[in-house]
C-alpha cells in the first residue's frame, strides 16, 4: 500500500480513507486490483476520490504497474 500512498500526493493537513477494493483476477496475463481511497481535507470533508488500478504479470518477471485517476 505504501507505493500507493506515494502516487497520490495530497496536501499538509489532508489524510486518505480507504474506501475499499475489488479483486479481479488474472486475465490476459495481469492479476489487477482496485483500490479507491477518498482524500479528506482538515475539517473531515471528502475533497477528492482516487482510483488506483495495481496490476502484475502472472508470468515471470512479475512487472507491475500502478495508475492512480482522480476525480473531484
Amino acid at each position: 500500500m505504501e507505493e500507493h500512498f506515494r502516487k497520490m500526493p495530497i496536501p499538509e493537513g489532508h489524510t486518505l480513507v480507504d474506501k475499499g477494493m475489488e479483486a479481479k483476477g488474472a486475465r490476459k496475463g495481469q492479476d489487477t486490483d482496485i483500490y479507491w481511497y477518498d482524500e479528506l481535507n482538515a475539517a473531515g470533508e471528502v475533497v477528492a476520490t482516487y482510483e488506483i488500478t495495481d496490476s502484475m504479470s502472472v508470468y515471470p518477471p512479475f512487472n507491475r504497474s500502478i495508475s492512480v485517476e482522480k476525480s473531484t
